[in-house]
Parts: C-alpha cells; structure tokens; sequence
C-alpha cells in the first residue's frame, strides 16, 4: 500500500472565526466548507501554498476537542513563508500570542512561533542559508557542547 498525500486536520472552537483568522493572515484560500443545520462547520478545506490543511468545529459528542486556551499542544504546523518576521508581526496583531520571537538559527533559517487564538501552535520560518546535513549536525553538536 502506498501513502498519496498527508493533511493536517485542526479541531478547533470556532471553526469559521479560525478559518478567517487564517485567510486574512495566512492568505489561505478556502476550498469549501461543510456546514450543519446547527451552524457547525463539519469540515472544511484551506490551502495553504500547496499544502492542503483540513479543519472542523468541535464535536465533542464524537470525542473531537479542540486545543484549550493557555494548554499547550504537541504538534506545530511549520510555514515556510518570504518573510518570517512579517508573517510573525502579522500574526500577532490578528490576535496570535508570540511564543517564540524570530532569529537566525544554525539549519539556515530564520523562524519564530506563535500561537493562534484557536490554541494551534505554528512555527514561521523563511531560508536564510542553504546548509548540507553534515554541516546542520556539526552546528548542532557544537550549539550543544557550549
């Protein structure tokens, strides 16, 4: 059996707050949505880039929770994007928590992260130097060794 494709699929408070949230700072395009009578948003579509990111509404009665506010969570979604301190300062002002400012980082990227007001946690980076593998674990090594 081979695997196609991958998609993240966030569960989240306020399905259409948090869909906003991410077309406005983000630039996502929504694909669609699917709606219930009651309003709750059963599942719908972002592309983010290239990659496809999938999200719902909570539905607890089926065991789907979203991140609480002020808990931590286990996974970040990772943007590579032009400009990281941009996307991070943009971010910020729509209402995300900085939890990591930008800096320069020994892999060659420049990135920091944020949380959003839905409890997802996304690191936003941008290449600043292209670094071999080798080089990366002897930066790494020798950061450690300090």
């Amino acid at each position: 059996m081979q695997i196609h494709d991958a998609y993240p699929y966030l569960r989240v408070a306020d399905a259409k707050a948090a869909i906003d949230f991410y077309v406005r700072v983000f630039g996502a395009t929504e694909s669609f949505r699917l709606v219930e009578p009651s309003g709750r948003v059963g599942h719908a579509e972002l592309v983010f880039g290239k990659v496809t990111v999938m999200l719902s509404d909570e539905f607890p009665e089926y065991g789907i929770h979203a991140p609480r506010p002020g808990s931590a969570t286990t996974v970040s979604i990772h943007l590579h994007v032009d400009d990281a301190d941009a996307q991070i300062r943009k971010a910020v002002e729509a209402g995300a928590e900085l939890l990591r400012a930008p800096q320069d980082h020994f892999y060659g990227e420049r990135s920091g992260s944020i949380r959003d007001p839905f409890g997802h946690e996304w690191l936003i980076g941008h290449s600043i130097e292209e670094v071999t593998p080798e080089e990366m674990q002897r930066r790494y090594t020798a950061m450690l060794q300090r």
